[in-house]
């Protein structure tokens, strides 16, 4: 007999037993009672908020604090008061919802306001725009909870109170979530991780007067419409449907129970539920079973787990019946790792999945999550196990830029566990230095669906040590994630901000983040830099160690023509002395020209600013902001952290120790090195950085050490006096095969630089001919050339002072919004030599 029947008593009394102890609630939430709120993934309650409850779920509904939103990214920074912003089961605090706007709710409303505390048998909450306020049409939405509903009813009410026909908007909006779409007569969605288990349904009912709109309503002068909607939350998008369903007409109930081949529950299996009204996924629960109501008709099961084999089953759903079904999935095949540092701890590590002789690379997941990622699996520890199917897999496992790698060809069989142990060793020496990265994000940003654990763990596999929370227009800190997953040994972080509008968006820290208000307390943005990196500076009392940059600059925009009227004005003139540093990174820092002509689909020509080549530019007009390499990461696989970093000099090699004061006070000095592969190390006799000022007269020499790991080379080192390249100072393996090693250490040479006046050095490390693939694979940054450069050395040639020579390097400083034809103009002039 199925566990579904001998466990149905039990089951039935215990339900009762719930449901007769508990009563709805709806209550304002104030400063004594946030520890009521329910948390999550998606969670983004604050005090003044409403909270309802009763046995099954708990909800948050906004409330009207001016401003109030989500996050940056719901509706792009307009207001949602009165909107439902959190929905878990209860107790799990596993909320995944940003937003749930009921008939587009955007905009300031009049009121949110307790109805009802559920003291009656139901809990109700109010949303009120009155019709002045709203163009002549009132609007409400009642949120409504009764014990025994897996779900919210959600009536919403117009009311035309002019003399006019007015068009108003039902259509609902539920922004952010995965595989949002509509099954018959509900849309159902899943979470974005389909490992956090949480499906929503939402989905009109005919209840008390309700009718079933469509998208838009026109009413007549006086006329007032009432719909009611019912919003459900289950382990499963299908779970969710069938709350739905059933509340819209009759259903029958899908059980379905799956084993392996030894009888044991299998808990990871997703089931793809095709039938005549659509498509619907759900997932087992903890005992390896789902349980859904589904309207009557026929149906097909796809049952999948990685690892095991994939199985069909057709099913006949009848009204008011129970339909049972009982799957033996069969054995798992897996990877099972154990990696170790040279200290025989386990490390943090990426593992890639390469399907070889004919054999897929495996689909592992969405790449917003770290375990499994499209073809790859971040992980925080090095003990993790990777379901795999049966094939011939090349694995790559790395631990960052500095560590040896491990690859190893596998054949995997049915139900066989291959293992991979071994040590990744550091072998690039960089004492003295830690790597950092001033900008990435999760999903409290608003802009991406990373949860922050996700985050922590890319960061802590590709071995950044330090790297301050900055997420978009929000105080938070990642510290307590990184100390609830066990890395404080090997991830610093502090608290900060990256500020951000239709405009340049300014990263600053630290802060400190105020619980459970709006944004954590962060300030609002302005259009004009200058005023933001004030507030920035000055917020939460001026603190002079406050680092602040600006982060993927327009550097026309910011920096030489701030209408972008085409007329050279020099930007927001002060902004370069009102920030310590400025994101101009990349490979083609080589590359001349401050423009390039890309192509896009369908041939389109389009302009694309070369920052690199603008930052090359300013430095001869006196600009001496820091030069910064970040991965502003939103997600895991492709735009995940670790393709580029800093390199700043620290007293301690230990980040749980790192002092973030002195690393924002080296980066200041403009200390540090960007790079995406090679650790380049550039100092003179005298021992000065990068950043520094020395007094020299005819030459100059430089010591330039270049170090990469096992997967990384280089094969030119070229020394760019006052930004321009010059030809004597360009070695490369062809030119100079002596020079260049095989090993770790790629180059380690004195370097003398010939001088006729004051010059800025910067050194650059490139791997013309080479990639980064074997320690990325999939994600786009395996294309990339190994590359890493240095900020200036200044030179002080005369004794009065370093003073810029004001080259623009045989291009005209680029102003306003250039046309493709005016772009090739100017390359054209100067490959003719006109310029």
């Amino acid at each position: 007999m199925s566990k579904f029947f001998s466990n149905l008593p039990i089951l039935i009394l215990f339900f009762v037993s719930i449901s007769g102890s508990c009563r709805p609630e709806a209550f304002e939430v104030g400063p004594q009672t946030v520890n009521e709120f329910p948390g999550g993934k998606e969670a983004d309650p604050i005090i003044g908020d409403f909270l309802m409850r009763n046995d099954l779920i708990e909800a948050v509904i906004s409330c009207d604090a001016p401003m109030r939103k989500a996050n940056m990214g719901t509706f792009w920074g307009a207001p949602s008061p009165g909107c439902l912003y959190d929905l878990t089961l209860r107790g799990e605090n596993n909320d995944q919802l940003t937003v749930f706007a009921p008939s587009d709710q955007e905009g300031e409303v009049t009121y949110v306001r307790l109805v009802k505390d559920g003291s009656d048998g139901e809990a109700a909450i109010e949303t009120f725009v009155s019709g002045p306020s709203n163009g002549g049409v009132e609007k409400s939405h009642l949120y409504r909870l009764r014990d025994g509903m897996k779900g919210l009813l959600i009536t919403t009410t117009f009311k035309n109170l002019t003399s006019a026909t007015k068009e108003v908007v039902t259509k609902d909006s539920i922004p952010r979530l995965r595989a949002l779409h509509s099954v018959g007569k509900v849309q159902v969605a899943d979470s974005n991780d389909p490992a956090s288990r949480v499906g929503y349904a939402c989905g009109w009912v005919e209840e008390e007067g309700s009718t079933i709109p469509t998208e838009t309503v026109v009413l007549n002068p006086g006329e007032r419409i009432q719909v009611t909607r019912f919003f459900a939350i289950g382990i499963s998008p299908a779970e969710a449907y069938g709350e739905v369903a059933k509340r819209q007409g009759k259903t029958g109930i899908l059980f379905t129970e799956i084993n392996d081949d030894k009888g044991e529950n299998v808990l990871t299996t997703e089931v793809e539920i095709e039938g005549e009204q659509g498509s619907l996924t759900a997932y087992t629960n903890e005992v390896g079973e789902f349980r859904v109501n589904l309207l009557p008709g026929d149906y097909r099961l796809t049952l999948h787990d990685h690892g095991r084999k994939r199985m069909i089953k057709e099913v006949t759903i009848h009204e008011g019946k129970d339909t049972v079904i009982v799957a033996d999935m069969g054995p798992v095949s897996m990877v099972k790792f154990d990696i170790t540092g040279d200290d025989g701890k386990s490390l943090p590590c990426k593992a890639q999945f390469i399907g070889i002789e004919g054999t897929e690379s495996p689909n592992l997941g969405p790449k917003d999550r770290a375990r499994g990622c499209l073809d790859q699996y971040h992980s925080h520890i090095g003990e993790f196990s990777v379901p795999l199917n049966p094939g011939k897999y090349r694995i790559v496992v790395t631990h960052g830029i500095e560590f040896s790698h491990l690859a190893k060809d596998i054949e995997l069989a049915t139900g066989e566990t291959e293992i991979i142990a071994g040590t990744l060793s550091r072998i690039v020496d960089t004492t003295g230095m830690i790597s950092a990265d001033f900008h990435n994000h999760s999903t409290p940003s608003g802009d991406n669906v990373c949860g922050t654990d996700d985050r922590i763990m890319n960061i802590a596999a590709e071995q950044v040590e330090f790297t301050p929370t900055t997420e978009h227009n929000r105080f938070y800190d990642w510290e307590p994630h990184i100390a609830r997953l066990g890395l404080a040994e090997e991830i610093k972080t502090i608290s900060g901000v990256e500020l951000t509008g239709r405009g340049a968006h300014l990263n600053s820290f630290p802060f400190e983040p105020v619980p459970f208000t709006q944004d954590g307390g962060c300030p609002i943005w302005d259009k004009d830099p200058r005023i933001s990196a004030i507030t920035l500076r000055n917020w939460q009392g001026h603190n002079p160690d406050r680092w602040v940059q600006i982060n993927h600059p327009d550097m026309t925009e910011d920096f030489l023509d701030w209408n972008m009227d085409g007329v050279l004005d020099w930007g927001y003139q002060g902004l370069a002395s009102l920030i310590d540093g400025c994101e101009v990174w990349w490979e083609d820092i080589l590359s001349p020209g401050p423009v390039r002509i890309e192509k896009l689909v369908g041939d389109k020509e389009v302009v694309r600013y070369k920052r690199q080549f603008i930052w090359l530019q300013l430095l001869n007009y006196g600009h001496r902001y820091t030069a910064i390499a970040v991965s502003d990461a939103h997600a895991v696989h492709g735009n995940g952290v670790g393709g580029w970093r800093t390199y700043i000099p620290s007293s301690t090699d230990k980040p749980s120790e790192i002092d973030w004061k002195e690393i924002l006070r080296n980066a200041k000095a403009g200390q540090v090195t960007i790079s995406n592969g090679p650790y380049l190390e550039v100092s003179t006799e005298d021992g000065t950085l990068p950043g520094g000022t020395v007094r020299a007269v005819g030459s100059i020499s430089l010591h330039v050490k270049v170090q990469c790991t096992d997967w990384i080379d280089i094969d030119r080192i070229q020394i760019l006096v006052n930004s321009r390249q010059v030809e004597g100072l360009n070695f490369t393996r062809e030119s100079h095969p002596e020079w260049f090693g095989n090993g770790v250490v790629k180059f380690d040479r004195n370097i003398e630089v010939p001088l006729g006046s004051d010059s800025h050095l910067i050194v650059v490390a490139w791997g013309e001919n080479h990639d980064l693939s074997v320690g990325y694979g999939s994600s786009w940054q395996s294309r990339m050339h190994p590359c890493a450069y240095t900020n200036p050395i200044y030179v002080d040639y005369d004794g009065g002072g370093f003073e810029p020579n004001g080259d623009s390097l045989g291009y005209p400083l680029p102003t306003g919004r250039m046309t493709v034809d005016q772009a090739k103009a100017i390359i054209g002039k100067h490959q003719e030599g006109e310029l």
